[in-house]
């Protein structure tokens, strides 16, 4: 499905300039259609699928609670 610059923007919470400078650079494949870029939303899915991954290791990261050090030695 070919979206427009605006909802691919808003589909991967960035800017719609810095969409079009992705665009510019090739680093999101795009089409001209002379008057507006139409974007594949198909490349987006393994950047979705990361994007969970990674909220899941960060939330397991945060409720992971820190061990106690076996080696603390007071040193007072």
């Amino acid at each position: 499905m070919y979206k427009t610059v605006s909802e691919t923007a808003k589909d991967i919470s960035m800017t719609e300039e810095m969409v079009l400078r992705y665009i510019y650079e090739g680093r999101i494949k795009a089409v001209h259609d002379g008057e507006q870029f139409l974007i594949n939303s198909a490349q987006f899915e393994t950047y979705h699928e990361q994007l969970k991954q990674i909220k899941k290791e960060i939330e397991f990261w945060r409720n992971t609670p820190i061990p106690e050090d076996i080696d603390v030695k007071d040193e007072d």
